[in-house]
């Protein structure tokens, strides 16, 4: 199996079963190293509970894990385009691993922040891969293709919920932490041995409709840092992670100051406590959305589709503050809001493809990518806030208005902006066929 980096060489068009393979290998790749981020909230207060440490405190450790989740990543995302994706999912494999095992021996803050900084490299070579592999392979279906990879990191801890807090119950967070890191890591190094990256000629063109709007200028990642229009889809990233990610890292603590995090609620015939069942819910709502709302951004456009989902999370989110004090509405409506927030991860992956090429659509996508870590910065502050008025109500108001302001950039100022960019790109390629 070649694994090489498309560009110069060459080979004949691949069966597309090989490029669904190619995708399946990624997804369990993102499967694996979703605990990372999504399973960090179940450790927190047993965390808080052994060391008697302030809790914004500890939650600079799950910021410090976005942070170099998402800042390495154009970085990660350069060897994989010069490179190939293998080695890179080995590093990062092994990177997973060791980091969640230093948290099981980590007594000290600074142990847990070094533990979490190792953890969110490996996370973010091994995220940075999988979702540029995938914008690679599929030129002709790149919002669904990066949904369903994206889709691995969002619900692929959902089937582990139960497993990671009964081990956290039985056998103490820091065993969970050990059994946990080292057999995501090992399954990691192993999948990596089975991809590659497309050769030219092995993928469809890119499409061309009315709806989806892409470019055939391949942007280098230093022209893509010049262009204003990748500022402003930076901006909408930020404003819009910022509330999942503050709700991911904060859902236990959240029912906990409600009081209402043990209380057991029945739906659909199944019963659960409600950060049991609101965690499990959340993670396969936060996995489908992402290639739903990646297919639907196929068929209607990116930006059409940002201001659907960006509105309906600004609304789930007002809803949340309304109704979140009753168990029923706190486990419904938090599993809304994580629907309509987990689709940033294939709609600006694709939305940037679309627009700078898919030559360097690794480091590319990893340089909007790093939004998310300055997302993350926010998340303490939201712990700060909380802390200073007694309450999550401003937290909740100032997510809810900050997705209404996204949703409304999306359809007024990004998609008329980059319909404009892309034409102009396409002006010098036309000018040089007619010359020909």
């Amino acid at each position: 199996m070649t694994d090489t980096a498309q560009g110069g060489a060459s080979a004949p068009r691949v069966s597309d079963r090989y490029r669904w393979t190619q995708l399946v290998i990624g997804v369990i790749c993102m499967v694996m190293i979703a605990n990372l981020q999504y399973g960090w909230t179940f450790f927190v207060p047993d965390i808080q509970k052994k060391f008697g440490w302030d809790r914004a405190a500890i939650q600079w450790a799950f910021t410090l894990f976005v942070l170099f989740e998402t800042w390495l990543v154009p970085i990660e995302g350069w060897f994989v385009d010069k490179y190939g994706p293998r080695v890179v999912i080995i590093f990062g494999g092994v990177l997973c691993a060791v980091g969640w095992v230093i948290n099981g021996y980590a007594d000290t803050l600074s142990g847990f922040y070094l533990g979490q900084v190792i953890a969110g490299i490996g996370a973010g070579a091994v995220y940075g891969t999988c979702v540029g592999n995938a914008l690679k392979w599929f030129p002709d279906k790149r919002g669904l293709a990066a949904g369903i990879t994206a889709a691995g990191f969002g619900a692929g801890s959902a089937l582990t919920v139960a497993p990671i807090q009964a081990m956290i119950q039985n056998s103490g967070f820091q065993a969970a932490f050990i059994n946990f890191g080292i057999g995501q890591g090992i399954i990691i190094v192993i999948m990596a041995f089975f991809l590659a990256a497309p050769l030219a000629g092995q993928v469809p063109a890119v499409v061309a409709n009315a709806n989806i709007i892409q470019t055939r200028r391949n942007y280098k990642p230093t022209e893509v840092l010049r262009q204003p229009i990748f500022w402003l889809m930076y901006f909408m990233f930020v404003i819009v992670g910022a509330g999942g990610l503050m709700i991911t890292a904060n859902l236990k603590p959240i029912a906990a100051d409600f009081k209402i995090d043990n209380v057991p609620v029945t739906l659909m015939g199944v019963t659960m406590t409600v950060v049991t069942f609101a965690a499990t819910i959340d993670r396969v709502l936060n996995g489908l959305t992402r290639p739903f709302f990646g297919w639907v951004s196929d068929n209607i456009g990116r930006e059409n589709t940002m201001f659907i989902a960006f509105a309906m999370e600004g609304i789930g989110i007002y809803m949340l503050y309304l109704w979140g004090h009753d168990p029923v509405w706190f486990v419904l409506l938090s599993g809304f809001v994580f629907f309509a927030w987990g689709e940033i991860y294939s709609l600006f992956p694709s939305t940037c493809t679309d627009t700078f090429g898919a030559k360097f659509a690794a480091t590319n996508a990893g340089l909007l990518y790093t939004a998310k870590g300055t997302a993350a910065l926010l998340v303490p502050f939201a712990n700060y806030l909380q802390q200073s008025h007694g309450s999550w109500d401003g937290v909740f108001l100032i997510a809810a208005g900050a997705n209404i302001l996204a949703s409304v950039l999306a359809i007024a100022v990004l998609k008329p902006w980059r319909a404009g960019v892309v034409a102009r790109a396409q002006i010098p390629e036309a000018t040089a066929a007619k010359a020909a």
